[in-house]
């Protein structure tokens, strides 16, 4: 007996629910550090080994929701609001009130809420997507809405700290109500996945399932590096405080745009070369950042610009590859994105973990006059790191047999 395809849905409720999530994700690293740092004095080493120490339970929590994911796939409709309330009222917490502890305690506590509700959203929402994937016009389609849905959600919570009169309070406030909108738009979607959970095994044994998730942490590394580094470096080492949301604007604006593009040149190219030739450009782009220096705001914006054009394709392409391998050998698809969701998020907590203190031992004080070596290290390890790393994705990436991404 074949089972029906799902109904085709409107995507953009797809889009507005991974614009809520991806305001959730990496924006926090870019926030939430700067601001407990500027406000309430907290050391970039105690927040970096808080960071750290959070994901340090996605070890165990990251897999163990996706198969909570996977239990409770017939009651999704109820679960997700909840989650999405709980990372609502920790946005509120992290950014809105002022701490009725330990600052650091209170910016663990709250981060431990929003970072839960995020994984298991986000494990939830990919796994869907493979499962409605083929009532929505195949899986580079729906990546294509999807990601450049999160791209936006990206680039309005990168930036609405700086814009919003009210600055971090005003952001967590929008935040409750993009929460709100994304899970009214996306609330008939939730559908049990036809095909029994079966746990991590099936994704383990797949030697290509476990190729794109060594690939996805390779490549989520230099996104993690930068942002961990971004405010400190156009604060302090091109000296142009003020102007890091009209970047971060420009950055990922950039790659909401490109990932369309990107999207509909791997339905006729392929999404394997489609992908490493948007590696290549991220590569090229940010190798130029080390020559920058004081005053270089227009030549780094121009390598914001390319470079978020390229991390368009990252985002779009890396996840259909892993979704279509997904529906082959783990339709259930839930444990698979909870694996994919430790392993993109660990290089978050890994950056933050090792850079802050490096950069704290080298003497840099955000905000503050450093010694030229330790602005020197900044620009090191904010752009020459990154490209080591994505290099070494996309080595990885030309290394797979092109028939096993088809």
């Amino acid at each position: 007996m074949s089972v029906p395809l799902p109904r085709a849905a409107p995507l953009t409720g797809y889009a507005l629910f991974a614009a809520m999530l991806a305001a959730a994700g990496l924006p926090i690293y870019l926030h939430a550090p700067k601001f407990y740092a500027d406000t309430y004095g907290v050391s970039l080493t105690a927040l970096g080994a808080v960071l750290f120490g959070l994901r340090l339970i996605d070890v165990v929590q990251d897999p163990g929701l996706g198969w909570l994911a996977a239990r409770l796939r017939r009651h999704l409709r109820v679960a997700v609001p909840v989650a999405a309330a709980v990372m609502a009222g920790g946005m509120l917490g992290l950014f809105s009130l002022a701490p009725p502890i330990a600052p650091l305690a209170w910016f663990a506590l709250m981060l431990m809420l929003v970072f839960s509700a995020f994984s298991f959203l986000t494990i939830c929402f990919y796994a869907q997507g493979v499962t409605n994937a083929a009532g929505l016009g195949g899986h580079i389609r729906l990546a294509r809405w999807r990601e450049a849905g999160a791209l936006l959600g990206i680039c309005g919570a990168a930036a609405a700290p700086v814009l919003l009169p009210g600055g971090y309070a005003a952001f967590a406030l929008a935040f409750v109500g993009l929460a709100l909108v994304a899970t009214v738009a996306q609330r008939t979607e939730w559908r049990a996945s036809p095909v029994p959970h079966t746990g991590f095994a099936p994704v383990l044994r797949d030697p290509v399932a476990r190729r794109l998730l060594l690939i996805a942490g390779l490549n989520a590394a230099p996104v993690a590096v930068s942002s961990t580094l971004f405010l400190f470096f156009v604060a302090d080492r091109l000296e142009a405080p003020g102007t890091e949301g009209p970047l971060l604007i420009l950055f990922f604006l950039s790659a909401a745009a490109g990932a369309p593009l990107w999207g509909m040149l791997a339905e006729r190219r392929g999404a394997r070369p489609t992908l490493m030739a948007g590696m290549a450009l991220s590569i090229a782009a940010f190798a130029l950042v080390p020559l920058l220096g004081p005053g270089d705001v227009a030549g780094f914006a121009l390598i914001c610009a390319v470079s978020g054009i390229a991390l368009g394709a990252d985002m779009t392409l890396l996840p259909a590859l892993f979704a279509a391998r997904m529906a082959r050998v783990a339709p259930g698809a839930a444990p698979g994105w909870g694996l994919w969701a430790f392993v993109t998020k660990f290089t978050l907590a890994l950056a933050a973990l090792v850079l802050l203190p490096v950069l704290d031992a080298a003497g840099f004080v955000p905000g503050a006059t450093s010694p030229a070596g330790a602005l020197t290290l900044l620009s090191l390890l904010y752009a020459a790191l990154p490209c080591l790393l994505k290099a070494a994705a996309l080595g990885l990436l030309a290394l797979t047999d092109p028939e096993d991404m088809s």
